[in-house]
């Protein structure tokens, strides 16, 4: 078990005083373990998992597992390979559940598990989002998941648009209706919030039915970010299958 500690910026620079450590310093470990890929991921895993992946850079993951920081570019090339090899560890996380011949559940169960995967590590979304080209496990995925909508019966013509309509969904993520706030700007949000009756009553309306359950609105108390999430999910392919139904193709939408 790796324990993270302090806040270190993600940057992959190499101190001089690290690449010329040695067992002979005192800050150095009296005993060391061999060092792997896995045991380096796990470790920056760990880190990310408990600290932000802004905590986490090369002095302060060597720290963690007792090496000097050169050590760790026999096993990861540099920023890049670090951060893909996290994701492809996380992305292999994903349980495949058996299919049942039904694309619409199979298909919705595949993206919940992504999800829940993704979910257990904070992080996780904004290193996938940053990805400059898929890891073999992204791949593998989208190549799974696209193979549920075929395998359904869907066509070529229709599963290409309906993997464009989900976009990031397919991974389970949403995206949000309002920025979040910062802290540092409260007053500017507090302001606007008081005028939002007068100057946008609709937006009033369904704010006040989110933040408490209004008579009739049908809403509960706040946004249930799951449910909306399946929600969302769920309008996505039913659509989807009702287009499947009526045949529909690129050339007859035009």
């Amino acid at each position: 078990m790796y324990t993270c500690q302090g806040p270190h910026h993600i940057g992959l620079e190499v101190q001089p005083e690290d690449a010329l450590g040695s067992p002979s310093n005192e800050d150095s470990p009296v005993r060391r373990e061999t060092l792997s890929r896995d045991r380096v991921l796990s470790a920056a895993i760990e880190c990310a998992d408990s600290n932000g992946i802004e905590s986490l850079s090369m002095r302060s993951l060597a720290q963690e597992l007792g090496v000097v920081p050169m050590a760790l570019y026999k096993h990861v090339t540099n920023k890049d390979d670090l951060l893909d090899g996290m994701i492809e560890a996380v992305v292999g996380e994903i349980v495949s559940d058996p299919t049942t011949g039904e694309w619409k559940h199979d298909v919705r169960q595949r993206i919940l598990a992504a999800r829940a995967a993704l979910r257990r590590h904070a992080w996780s979304r904004a290193v996938l989002e940053s990805r400059s080209a898929m890891t073999p496990a992204m791949l593998d995925y989208l190549d799974s998941l696209t193979g549920l909508f075929l395998a359904g019966g869907l066509s070529v013509d229709l599963t290409h648009h309906v993997m464009h309509a989900l976009g990031n969904r397919m991974w389970g993520f949403s995206q949000d209706l309002f920025a979040a706030t910062p802290r540092s700007d409260t007053q500017s949000f507090n302001t606007q919030r008081a005028a939002l009756p007068r100057q946008h009553p609709h937006l009033a309306e369904i704010a006040r039915a989110a933040l408490r359950d209004e008579p009739g609105s049908g809403a509960g108390p706040g946004c249930d970010e799951q449910s909306e999430f399946e929600f969302a999910l769920d309008l996505v392919l039913d659509g989807v299958g009702i287009l499947h139904a009526t045949g529909w193709s690129s050339a007859s939408a035009t």
